[in-house]
């Protein structure tokens, strides 16, 4: 059976593609980080949808918690593999370059660009030798255009970017797709911090983006009418390209 694997699962665009991916058929694995409170209620939410769900905590940032975890359900479902991965796991930790600290660096570049490479690399073995596989990126408009406060954040997005069109390059011939989905503002936690109402007035479309926008768009990439489509990074901004 082909499982789909969302990293930061638990709540915001993790939540919204779970459900998404739940809603086309697929068995989801919901990884998180810490809080057990709200993946389960993403876990609850997929079950609703009449598909398997289970969690899969462990810190993307960390190798050996990747390798832990995968090893441990790869053990468990001997006769499956984990056939589509959302990296979406992220945070943001913003300041200016000059009063940016280390662990603001460290941190956020190691979920996102780090945790990228560990989960990826870990689930390519098998989708190379099923000879197929969908990957997903979740980026940022951030990662494109540059936002400042954010040189960590558009650092880390930045090359995600890049990673995902030389992998795909990599691994087309294997029926394996690799796409990046950059997001602008979109109503999320991570997003509540920020001044809405004075942002809108950027926006062409007027208002900030919603979860389930962003995981109508994975949810394309990773099915079958997708599967000429590999090294492209989709945006969702409303318009806010610069």
């Amino acid at each position: 059976m082909k499982y789909a694997l969302v990293t930061g699962g638990s709540r915001g665009i993790g939540r919204a593609v779970c459900i998404q991916l739940a809603e086309m058929g697929y068995p989801v694995v919901i990884n998180y980080a810490s809080n057990e409170a709200a993946a389960l209620e993403t876990k609850r939410l997929v079950e609703e949808k009449g598909v398997t769900a289970e969690l899969l905590p462990f810190d993307v940032a960390s190798v050996e918690e990747v390798d832990k975890a995968i090893d441990s359900w790869n053990e468990q479902h001997p006769n499956d593999y984990i056939a589509l991965l959302v990296n979406n796991a992220g945070i943001r930790s913003d300041a200016v370059m000059v009063f940016m600290e280390d662990q603001q660096w460290n941190d956020v570049l190691g979920i996102s660009l780090n945790g990228f490479f560990f989960v990826t690399r870990k689930l390519l073995k098998n989708m190379i030798s099923k000879r197929f596989g969908r990957i997903v990126n979740i980026v940022s408009l951030s990662g494109l255009s540059g936002l400042p406060g954010q040189t960590n954040y558009s650092a880390a997005k930045a090359a995600v970017i890049g990673a995902t069109k030389a992998l795909a390059k990599e691994v087309a011939s294997r029926k394996i797709t690799v796409n990046a989905v950059a997001p602008g503002y979109i109503a999320t936690d991570m997003t509540q911090d920020l001044d809405e109402k004075a942002l809108k007035s950027h926006i062409p479309a007027g208002r900030f983006g919603t979860p389930e926008e962003v995981a109508a768009v994975v949810g394309f990439l990773a099915s079958d009418q997708a599967a000429y489509i590999t090294g492209d990074v989709i945006s969702i901004n409303g318009g806010l390209y610069t």
